[in-house]
């Protein structure tokens, strides 16, 4: 029988109409989720792009977007609501966050319209603590009103096929036209809408709605006709690099983790995708307890509405290949159709079961569902943290790399920006006088123009700050890092999020390199060593260049240390790094073929005046074991007095 209590309790909360307060308490959940920490993290590059592009004036503002692979309505959008809020990182954010919470109103909304008013408190829960669509929403790019877009043009859809009405009709036209002109995904949605009106056409073969949908898709056709020839030109000038090729079923794996469970999924649980797939295909199953009007769309054609949203969307992006980690926002829309279909599946259960909790096959179907949504709440509340306090998920931090550029550089120093987006973020947070430059210009691919550059700004400067991002992209070849890792002295290197900035000093030529031929372990030579000077001053940057040599291939990878010890034997300044700047690796090392090695050492400016001893170390990256060399771990290869 059933617990008093339990049974005092649930007719307690029907008979206030308490839940009626759950999606408005889903709608909290999202703002606060979203407005959380909006502004703890640096615009990182695209966001970088998007504010120089709404700081232009509108024809201006339109005219760079055709450059761009986007189309224009988000930034018409963003420029209006900047001209209110302003363009700091919150208010720019902000945007997307009021739009993430609008998506989560019309998941509400759709659950309710196809199923019922559970379905969609749901899904809009599902939807508001989903980390795909969280940190979507935390962005200042497109993604977020894509998403909304869609949701809100699939509940037109729905409601216009219930009701035939005209003002549905209209928003689904209109709303298409702007998601067109949102983002070159978005025909996913259209061809979603398009197989779910054939199904329900199929059956009542309504010749005159038949009409109506054709005209509401030309219409929104017509409207996007202007940026038509610009969206051929951009996508057929869009290329993918190439990246890790996954298999089909490990690329089907994280598509399902990111819209089940968001883009910060803690790890994988057996269990709880089990579980959840389960909750999904009862989701998508025949029977259903909503009564509707007799024009009401069919019950059928309703419960296929998430199922074929989302395996249009996912399949549709899988078979144009475009499956990329960066491309995997562009499912955004569908995390919404796949939170429809698990929230059926909960609430199913739930109807099916009762609170008896002694007849234990009676309870099932409710303990199941209470274990689904368990395993989602505590999944959802990792992904959560993960999103706020893993840097694993941190975006780059380029007001971190302005601030530290900041203090060290001089107004006679270069910076480096290695990718073009990279210009817009960095001069939001950078205002000082060092000289900028972007290498290599444009998108990349001239390697004679980039040595060329590159041995410009060498030739001009003694200090460099180059900053690397996209270098696959943009330098595959890595030209630029190859000529500066010959021409200069790499000093140190430091990460900012995936940001990598490493100094370099321009010391001039080299005095001539001493006989070493020094063994390092059994197979490792130093041949010789060159300086950039015997005497240097307290605060400069001592020069060291080092020739190695193989007799035999090397299956793990050494670091070498340049260390300055003073006549007591201490440490007084060192530098460490893969042999060439990290870029002759031991394991790529040839048999007898020399390889040239650099390394710059900061001499630090309390140094005291004296004479100090050069040694060089080498170390596994492994395990940090040194290689033996003579009678220690340490060579002696020259001296240098500090003044």
């Amino acid at each position: 029988m059933t617990q008093p209590w339990i049974g005092a309790l649930w007719r307690t909360w029907i008979d206030s109409r308490a839940y009626r307060l759950l999606p408005l308490a889903a709608l909290l959940l999202a703002a606060l989720l979203r407005l959380h920490a909006l502004d703890a993290q640096s615009l990182w590059n695209d966001e970088g792009n998007t504010l120089r592009l709404i700081q232009r004036a509108l024809p201006d503002l339109l005219s760079a977007a055709n450059r761009d692979i986007h189309p224009p309505l988000y930034y018409i959008l963003l420029k209006g609501w900047a001209a209110f809020t302003g363009e700091t990182e919150f208010a720019l954010r902000a945007f997307s966050a009021l739009l993430g919470v609008l998506s989560v109103a019309c998941a509400y909304a759709l659950g309710a319209a196809l199923f019922a008013r559970g379905v969609g408190m749901l899904a809009a829960f599902l939807t508001a603590a989903n980390t795909f669509s969280l940190y979507y929403s935390q962005e200042a790019r497109m993604y977020a009103l894509l998403a909304l877009f869609a949701a809100a043009a699939m509940l037109c859809f729905v409601r216009w096929l219930d009701t035939r009405r005209l003002p549905p009709l209209i928003g689904l036209a209109l709303l298409n036209a702007a998601g067109l002109y949102t983002h070159y995904a978005y025909p996913l949605v259209m061809l979603a809408q398009g197989a779910l009106f054939v199904l329900w056409f199929t059956a009542r073969r309504e010749w005159r709605t038949l009409a109506a949908y054709v005209i509401a898709n030309l219409l929104s056709i017509a409207l996007f006709l202007p940026q038509l020839q610009t969206a051929l030109n951009q996508l057929s000038g869009w290329s993918q690099a190439s990246g890790e090729t996954l298999p089909f079923v490990n690329q089907l794996g994280v598509i399902g983790a990111w819209l089940l469970y968001g883009n910060t999924f803690p790890r994988f649980n057996e269990g709880l995708i089990v579980l959840t797939l389960m909750s999904m295909l009862i989701g998508a199953a025949v029977w259903d307890w909503v009564r509707r009007p007799q024009r009401a769309a069919p019950l059928w054609w309703r419960r296929a509405v998430p199922t074929l949203w989302l395996l249009i969307g996912v399949g549709g992006f899988l078979a144009l290949n475009l499956y990329r980690l960066e491309n995997l926002k562009f499912l955004l829309p569908m995390q919404i159709a796949a939170a429809l279909l698990i929230a059926r599946g909960i609430w199913l259960l739930w109807e099916a079961g009762s609170a008896n909790i002694i007849a234990w096959q009676e309870a099932l179907p409710r303990l199941i569902a209470l274990l689904i949504g368990y395993g989602l709440i505590s999944t959802a509340s990792q992904g959560i943290h993960n999103l706020y306090h893993d840097s694993t998920y941190a975006r780059s931090d380029y007001r971190g790399l302005a601030a530290y550029i900041a203090r060290q550089a001089q107004p006679t120093d270069a910076i480096i920006l290695s990718a073009p987006n990279q210009a817009e973020v960095f001069t939001y947070y950078y205002t000082g006088d060092a000289s900028i430059y972007g290498i290599p210009e444009g998108l990349g691919g001239d390697d004679r123009a980039t040595r060329r550059q590159a041995e410009a700004v060498i030739a001009a400067h003694r200090r460099i700050f180059a900053v690397y991002w996209g270098e696959g992209e943009r330098d595959p070849r890595r030209v630029l890092a190859e000529v500066l890792s010959t021409h200069a002295y790499e000093i140190d290197t430091a990460w900012f999020g995936d940001v990598r900035l490493v100094r370099y000093a321009v010391l001039g030529t080299l005095g001539e390199p001493r006989p070493i031929n020094a063994r390092f372990g059994e197979s490792i030579t130093l041949l010789s060593a060159a300086f950039s000077a015997a005497r240097i001053t307290a605060g400069d940057v001592l020069g060291v260049a080092l020739t190695w040599q193989t007799d035999q291939p090397l299956s793990v990878r050494y670091r070498v240390s340049v260390q300055l010890l003073d006549v007591f034997g201490r440490l007084v300044a060192q530098r460490d790094a893969e042999p060439n700047n990290n870029l002759s690796l031991t394991t790529l090392w040839l048999p007898n073929l020399p390889v040239r090695d650099t390394h710059g050492v900061i001499i630090a400016p309390n140094i005291p005046p004296g004479d100090y001893r050069i040694v060089v170390v080498l170390y596994s990256l492994e395990d940090g074991a040194r290689l033996p060399v003579g009678d220690g771990d340490a060579l002696p290869i020259g001296r240098v007095v500090v003044e």
